[in-house]
C-alpha cells in the first residue's frame, strides 16, 4: 500500500513496516514550508496507525535532505509572523520525533545538512551510505541551530566535539560519524536500503509493548535533557534569523550558488541551486 503524506513528502506502508521519503529530488530534498509543516504533522498521523510497527526515514535521489531551502529561510528571516509559524513546525518536528513510540531508522543516502541532519540523529538507528556525510552550518549562517546539533550532538559525541562541528559547520563523513556516535552502521550506497529494512522487519516482529516503552524509557534521557535547551535554544535561533548577520550570510551563499562556487558554511554540492542551513 502507498499513499502520499504531500508531494514531498511520500510515505509508503508495506505490512508492518512504513517509509516515509523526502521527495525534493530536484533540490536534494531541501526543506521548503511544505516540506517542513508535513515533516511536523506525519508523526503524530504515523502514531494512531496501529498497523505500522516501524517507520524507515529516507530522502529521494542522491541526498538525505541538504537543510532549508534558500528561498523558505530568506523568508523566515524577513518574515516575523512566517518565522514564529516556522520555529513552531521546528519544535514540533524534534519533540513529536522525540515522542514517537515506535522504532525509526534512517538510511542516510548522501548528504544531511541542518535540519536533515537532525532528522537523521534523531532516529533510532543510523545506516549511512559510504558517501554519505553530516553537517550543521547553522552558525556559519548567522543562526543559533535549535532544531540542530546543540539538541543531540552533546549526549551523542564529547562536548568539545560538538562545540568544534557546531562552531564550523565542518562536513562529518559517515566514517568519523560512526566513531563519534552519530550512526549505528556505515554500508555501501547500494546495500543502504536492503539493510535498513533487513533491520525494521527484525524490529516488526519484536514484541511491540515492551520494544515501545524500551525506546520511551531511553528517550527519557534525551528529554531531560532537552527540556533544559529547548526553550532557550528556539528562542535564540528566532532571534539571530532576524539579525543583520544572517541575512548577510545567506545573501552571500545565494549569490556564490548563482556563479557555481558555494560558500563555505554548508558542505552541499555546488550543483544543488537553492540549498542550505
Amino acid at each position: 500500500m502507498s499513499e502520499a503524506e504531500s508531494e514531498v513528502l511520500l510515505v509508503t506502508v508495506d505490512g508492518p513496516v512504513c517509509t516515509v521519503t523526502m521527495h525534493r529530488p530536484d533540490r536534494l530534498n531541501a526543506v521548503n514550508e511544505e516540506l517542513h509543516t508535513a515533516l511536523a504533522d506525519v508523526w503524530r498521523r504515523l502514531r494512531d496507525d496501529e498497523s505500522i510497527r516501524v517507520v524507515v526515514l529516507t530522502g529521494a535521489g542522491r541526498a538525505f535532505s541538504a537543510g532549508g531551502d534558500t528561498d523558505y529561510l530568506a523568508r523566515v528571516g524577513d518574515d516575523p509572523s512566517y518565522r514564529y509559524r516556522s520555529m513552531a513546525d521546528a519544535r514540533r518536528i524534534v519533540t513529536e520525533m522525540l515522542a514517537f513510540p515506535k522504532p525509526v531508522v534512517a538510511a542516510v543516502n548522501g548528504p544531511a545538512v541542518g535540519l536533515g541532519c537532525s532528522l537523521a540523529v534523531l532516529a533510532d538507528v543510523v545506516f549511512m551510505s559510504e558517501r554519505a556525510f553530516l553537517a550543521d552550518p547553522h552558525v556559519s549562517l548567522g543562526v543559533v541551530a535549535a532544531d540542530g546539533g546543540v539538541l543531540a550532538w552533546p549526549l551523542m559525541m564529547s562536548v568539545l566535539q560538538a562545540k568544534e562541528y557546531l562552531f564550523t559547520g565542518d562536513r562529518i563523513d559517515a566514517a568519523t560519524a560512526q566513531r563519534l556516535g552519530l550512526a549505528n552502521h556505515v554500508v555501501a550506497p547500494d546495500e543502504l536500503l536492503s539493510r535498513a529494512y533487513e533491520l525494521a522487519e527484525r524490529l516488526a516482529r519484536q514484541p511491540q509493548q515492551a520494544l515501545a516503552d524500551t525506546k520511551r524509557a531511553i528517550n527519557l534521557h534525551l528529554s531531560k535533557a532537552f527540556a533544559g535547551v529547548l526553550e532557550f535554544a528556539f528562542a535564540a535561533e528566532s532571534e539571530t534569523f532576524a539579525l543583520p548577520d544572517f541575512r548577510a550570510s545567506l545573501a552571500a551563499y545565494t549569490a556564490q550558488l548563482k556563479i557555481g562556487t558555494p560558500a563555505a558554511p554548508t558542505g552541499v554540492p555546488a550543483t544543488t541551486g537553492k540549498e542550505t542551513d
